[in-house]
C-alpha cells in the first residue's frame, strides 16, 4: 500500500473513531469498530517497516501497539474497566522504554529530559490528586511515572549528539513527538475523567493519541 493511501485510510478510520465516540445508542458501534481498527492500522506501519537497526526495537515498538490496542478495547468496554485498561498501556509504555533505552547513555540530554517531564508530572499530579478516588492513587502515580519515564527517554534519545547517521536522527525524532503527543493524550484523558470534565474531550484525547501511536510507528527506521 502507498504511503499516501495508507496514511489517508488511518486518517479516515481515526475520524470515524472519533465521530464514533460521540454517538449514542445503535450509533455506538462506530467507535468500537473504529477505535482499535485505528490502533491496529497504524501498527501496521512497524509491522511493515524492514528495520536498518536492531530489529528488538521494532519488536518492541510492536507489543507496545497490541497492547495498546488492548487498552483501547477495556476502555471503551460498556462496563468500567479503567484499571485493566491503565495496566495495558502501563505495559505498553514499558515496551516503548524498552525500545528508546537501546544506546542511550547519561549525559545533558537525559538530564534536561528528566528536569521537564519530572516538573510536568509532579504539577499534573498535585492538580488532580485531590480529585482522585483513593484507591485510584496508587495505580494513577504509578502510571504517571512510567509514562514520564518513557517520555524521558525519548526525547534524550533526540537531543543526544551526534547521532550515527541521519536515519537515527529521524527515528528518535519521531519517537520524541509521539512521547510527548502520548504525555498530552494521557493527561487530557486524565482531566476528563477525575478533574470535572473537559470540552470537546474524546476529540482532543483521540487526536494526540492517534497522533502519538502514528509517530511511535514512524520511528520504526
Amino acid at each position: 500500500m502507498k504511503l499516501r493511501t495508507r496514511d489517508g485510510l488511518i486518517l479516515v478510520v481515526a475520524v470515524l473513531a472519533i465521530i464514533g465516540a460521540y454517538l449514542d445508542g445503535d450509533g455506538r458501534w462506530l467507535h468500537w469498530l473504529a477505535k482499535p481498527a485505528t490502533t491496529l492500522l497504524i501498527a501496521a506501519i512497524a509491522w511493515q517497516a524492514r528495520p536498518a537497526g536492531d530489529a528488538f526495537y521494532r519488536r518492541a515498538v510492536l507489543a507496545g501497539m497490541l497492547l495498546s490496542c488492548a487498552g483501547d478495547i477495556a476502555l471503551m468496554l460498556p462496563i468500567d474497566a479503567f484499571v485493566p485498561g491503565l495496566v495495558a498501556f502501563l505495559l505498553a509504555h514499558l515496551c516503548y522504554i524498552a525500545a528508546f533505552r537501546a544506546g542511550l547513555r547519561a549525559g545533558r540530554g537525559l538530564l534536561a529530559a528528566f528536569v521537564l517531564l519530572a516538573a510536568f508530572a509532579s504539577i499534573n499530579v498535585t492538580g488532580l490528586w485531590p480529585h482522585l478516588p483513593l484507591p485510584m492513587r496508587v495505580p494513577v502515580l504509578a502510571y504517571v511515572v512510567v509514562l514520564a519515564l518513557m517520555a524521558v527517554l525519548a526525547l534524550a534519545r533526540y537531543w543526544k549528539r551526534p547521532h550515527v547517521d541521519a536515519l537515527e536522527a529521524g527515528s528518535a525524532r519521531w519517537a520524541a513527538a509521539g512521547a510527548l503527543l502520548f504525555v498530552a493524550s494521557d493527561s487530557l484523558l486524565a482531566w476528563d475523567r477525575f478533574g470535572g470534565g473537559l470540552p470537546m474531550a474524546s476529540l482532543l484525547v483521540l487526536s494526540t493519541y492517534y497522533a502519538a501511536q502514528y509517530a511511535i510507528a514512524r520511528s520504526v527506521r
